[in-house]
């Protein structure tokens, strides 16, 4: 057997937290069309409940992503690091547009809030996996 090691560890807390961040948008935003059938205030409900859920997710994502860099040090002025630059802009934007979603009011800022956390959420993923090789 593989022995279980700090980087295991720390792509182990990563990864599922990705997977709520990202997933977890993507599932809410596909069921928002029936929870409207169910009740006007179905989808406000859910998406309160996935916030809490959601933002620990985002900061173990933070948590661990600080720790992946200590870790990795790399060298910024490589393709690496330009690519880890654009990785944590990215990932700001998402943090922010899922902010600012959430406290939107009106349904075009709900709209194109939860379409930018969505779509830099994804951008985020991708570019970790690009990072990962």
């Amino acid at each position: 057997m593989l022995p279980i090691t700090w980087t295991t560890v720390r792509l182990f807390l990563h990864v599922p937290a990705a997977t709520v961040w990202v997933g977890g948008q993507l599932t809410l935003a596909g069921l928002v069309p029936g929870l409207r059938r169910v009740s006007p205030e179905a989808p406000r409900a859910v998406a309160r409940r996935f916030n809490t859920i959601a933002w620990v997710a985002f900061a173990v994502l933070v948590a661990t992503g600080i720790w992946n860099i200590l870790a990795v040090r790399p060298n910024w002025s490589s393709a690496y690091g330009t690519t880890l630059i654009v990785k944590l802009v990215v990932v700001a934007g998402s943090g922010l547009t899922a902010a600012v979603h959430a406290r939107a009011r009106s349904g075009a800022s709900l709209a194109v809030f939860g379409a930018l956390s969505g779509l830099t959420a994804l951008g985020a993923l991708f570019l970790g996996v690009l990072l990962a090789g």
